[in-house]
C-alpha cells in the first residue's frame, strides 16, 4: 500500500520555480509564516556568537550579521571578506533557522542585526512583511539568476544557493545490523529500521518542516499522514536541528538520519561512514538568502558585506558545498550529489505550506511530539 502512496512523479522544475516566484509575492502566506515561528524564548537566547579576527584591533567599524549557515561553513566563506575589508569587524550570530527567525522578529522594535546572511528565503519573507527589511540592490546583482532574488526593484532579499533534504545512512551500522540500503521515503517504513531512524523536528527545524510538508504534498494529506504514522514506528527521536540527525548517524548512535544535502555529503567526504541518499520521490528545498535590516542607522559596512556575499569569489565557495548557486560558477558538482541536482528537487508549493503551516505543526505535534528530544535551556 505504501508503494501506491509514492506512485506520483515529480513536477517539472520550471513549474516548481514558477510556483516559488509567485509564492514570494503572496502576502497572506507570509502572515501565516509569522504566526508559525514557535520557538521557546529560552532557546532564542542560545545563539552562538563568533567574531572575526579584526575585533582584536582598535579603530575598526563593526557590523552584526545573523545567519543560519552551518558552523563549519562560516569561517571559510568569510576569509575573502576579511582579506578585502580588514577594518570591518563582523560579529556573527548563528543558530538554526527557526531560532534566528524568532530572534529577528522579537527585535522588530529595536533591531540588533545590521544584515542577515544565509537565512531561508521563506523566513526573510516573514521579516519583510513586518517591514523589517530595507530594499537594497547589492553590487553585482545582474549576475544573480532571477529565480534566486526578490522580484522587487530594488530587491528586499537576494539568494546564495538552494539546499535540499537528504538521508545520512551509516554504512557500518547498516552492515553490522544486516539492513538494506534505504533509497526512498517508503523504504524508511520497513520494520527492520525500527528505532534506527532519527529526524529533524519540523516545529523547530526548517529542514524537518520541508520533509513533512514535502511528504504531504507528494502523497496528499490523508495518505501523507498515514505515511508519517508508519515512519513514526521506526523513529527513535525527533531532533531540534537540521544537522543533528546526520551527526548522530555519523557517530553511530543511529543508522539513518533524515537531514539535508550539505551535511550528508560533507560527513561522507570527511571520511565518516555516511552514505548520502537522495530519496527517489524527491527532496524538499529552500533558498539561503541575504537581506539588509531596516533600522535608524544603516551602516554602509552592512551594504559592503551584502555586496561581497554575492561576489563570484564567495559564490565559488558556496558551490563547493551546494550544487545549485545563485551566481553561476565553473565549480563541478560536489562528490556525493546527484548528477542532476535540479531534477532531485520535489514539488514544493510554499504557498500551500505557508497557508497550512500552523495546522500541520499542530497536527504533527499532537501525533508525534512524544518522541521529540528534550529542548536545551
Amino acid at each position: 500500500m505504501l508503494n501506491r502512496l509514492f506512485s506520483g512523479r515529480k513536477q517539472p522544475f520550471s513549474r516548481r520555480w514558477s510556483n516559488f516566484s509567485s509564492i514570494l509575492l503572496t502576502a497572506f502566506a507570509v502572515v501565516v509564516l509569522v504566526s508559525s515561528c514557535v520557538v521557546d524564548a529560552d532557546r532564542v537566547e542560545t545563539t552562538t556568537t563568533t567574531t572575526s579576527p579584526a575585533a582584536t584591533t582598535g579603530g575598526n567599524s563593526e557590523i552584526t550579521v545573523y545567519t543560519a549557515l552551518e558552523d563549519d561553513q562560516i569561517k571559510g566563506y568569510l576569509e575573502s571578506f576579511q582579506q578585502q575589508n580588514p577594518n570591518i569587524n563582523v560579529n556573527i550570530v548563528r543558530d538554526s533557522t527557526g531560532i534566528v527567525t524568532a530572534k529577528l522578529l522579537a527585535e522588530k522594535d529595536n533591531p540588533q542585526a545590521d544584515a542577515v546572511w544565509g537565512l531561508a528565503a521563506s523566513s526573510l519573507l516573514v521579516a519583510d512583511q513586518q517591514g523589517m527589511l530595507e530594499p537594497y540592490a547589492p553590487a553585482g546583482l545582474e549576475k544573480v539568476q532571477p529565480k534566486f532574488r526578490d522580484e522587487k526593484n530594488p530587491p528586499h532579499w537576494v539568494g546564495n544557493n538552494a539546499w535540499m533534504s537528504a538521508f545520512c545512512v551509516n554504512t557500518a551500522e547498516l552492515a553490522n545490523r544486516n539492513l538494506p540500503m534505504p533509497k526512498s521515503w517508503a523504504d524508511l517504513t520497513n520494520p527492520v529500521f525500527k528505532n534506527q531512524v532519527v529526524m529533524s523536528n519540523p516545529a523547530s527545524s526548517g529542514t524537518g518542516f520541508l520533509s513533512v510538508a514535502g511528504i504531504l504534498q507528494m502523497m496528499g494529506e490523508e495518505a501523507g499522514w498515514e505515511y508519517l504514522e508508519a515512519l513514526h514506528q521506526n523513529i527513535a527521536q525527533y531532533m531540534h536541528s537540521g544537522s543533528r540527525p546526520c551527526k548522530a548517524a555519523g557517530a553511530g548512535e543511529y543508522t539513518v538520519g533524515i537531514s539535508f544535502d550539505y551535511r550528508a555529503v560533507k560527513q561522507k567526504n570527511d571520511g565518516e561512514p555516511i552514505e548520502p541518499v537522495f530519496p527517489t520521490e524527491g527532496s524538499g528545498w529552500d533558498i539561503e538568502a541575504n537581506a539588509l535590516v531596516k533600522k535608524a542607522n544603516i551602516k554602509p559596512e552592512a551594504k559592503t558585506f551584502l555586496d561581497w556575499a554575492i561576489t563570484e569569489e564567495v559564490a565559488q565557495k558556496y558551490a563547493e558545498n551546494f550544487p545549485i548557486t545563485a551566481v553561476k560558477t565553473d565549480v563541478a558538482i560536489p562528490a556525493g550529489y546527484p548528477a542532476d541536482p535540479i531534477a532531485q528537487l520535489a514539488e514544493n508549493d510554499l504557498n500551500w505550506a505557508a497557508e497550512n503551516r500552523d495546522r500541520i505543526l499542530e497536527e504533527w505535534t499532537r501525533r508525534f511530539d512524544a518522541k521529540s528530544e528534550p529542548k536545551t535551556e
